[in-house]
């Protein structure tokens, strides 16, 4: 495998890696819907008490990838980190981080970090497991890449997307666009930053992957797809099969928090990928 992981927050080169893979849209806590996405996918989920450990079996080739925000505002975040951080360390899944994941980083490196937007729930569910927990959490936290580039190029995943020119780039201007994705410097009526339309001027050959802001449904644009469907708002959990590009999608069980933002309708015409990878 040819794979190349720097330091933290780096990204990773897996040029190897085809597929097939499952791209799994923002979790946030999600954690039964995110059960119920995996085994209609056909991943087998047992949890061994005695290692406490979820001992997965994923579909023939298949591995699993994750745009990040596995934390906040839901119901279990504990719950799915361990099952994530156990599908990675036994070689079935990847995960790059999102903004929430690096907020929960820094609050366990013990930075002083705004205990809001669904974080001063994840610290409340956190209570309840040992110390030991926490430290797997933080180191797990603290080794994802802020984007991942994968199939020879032609697949990247990042939580917020990421422009063409700064694919297989590390600096802070990248890590933070990878996190939070481009804004325009000013805040909106809510005081949250005003977000560019970063997608719309895509024209990359390497499909990119991503979440981060709650869309309707997913769509193609320009070689790009948001797959957060807004689970922990009472929209869905998607998941993307690639190379194939089929969706999945598991309903909320039922809506755990109110969204910052209204979910984005987009009505343009289907878009296929522009170039689609070969199999």
């Amino acid at each position: 495998m040819a794979a190349q992981l720097q330091h933290e927050y780096d990204f990773l080169t897996l040029r190897d890696e085809q597929g097939p893979f499952h791209i799994v849209g923002d979790v946030h806590g999600c954690f039964e819907e995110l059960l119920e996405l995996l085994q209609r996918l056909n991943y087998r989920i047992a949890f061994n008490e005695q290692d406490q450990r979820y001992e997965v079996q994923p579909p023939d080739h298949f591995k699993a990838l994750f745009v990040g925000d596995l934390v906040d505002r839901g119901p279990n975040s504990p719950e799915v980190l361990r099952l994530v951080m156990d599908m990675v360390a036994a070689g079935q899944a990847y995960c790059v981080s999102g903004n929430h994941d690096n907020k929960l980083y820094r609050k366990l490196l013990g930075h002083q970090v705004q205990v809001r937007h669904g974080l001063e729930l994840t610290v409340a569910q956190m209570e309840k497991y040992p110390p030991a927990f926490h430290e797997r959490v933080k180191s797990f936290l603290g080794s994802l890449p802020h984007h991942i580039i994968l199939d020879q190029g032609r697949l990247v995943l990042a939580h917020a997307g990421l422009e063409e020119n700064l694919h297989g780039r590390n600096n802070k201007k990248v890590q933070a666009m990878c996190l939070y994705g481009p804004t325009t410097g000013a805040q909106d009526e809510k005081g949250l930053p005003v977000r560019l339309d970063w997608a719309a001027a895509y024209c990359g050959k390497a499909i990119v992957v991503y979440g981060h802001t709650p869309v309707f449904k997913p769509f193609w644009r320009n070689n790009t797809i948001n797959i957060d469907t807004g689970c922990v708002f009472g929209g869905s959990l998607t998941a993307l099969t690639y190379p194939h590009h089929e969706l999945t999608v598991i309903n909320a069980f039922r809506k755990y928090a109110d969204p910052t933002r209204p979910f984005i309708h987009h009505h343009p015409h289907a878009q296929q990928p522009s170039s689609s990878p070969s199999s």
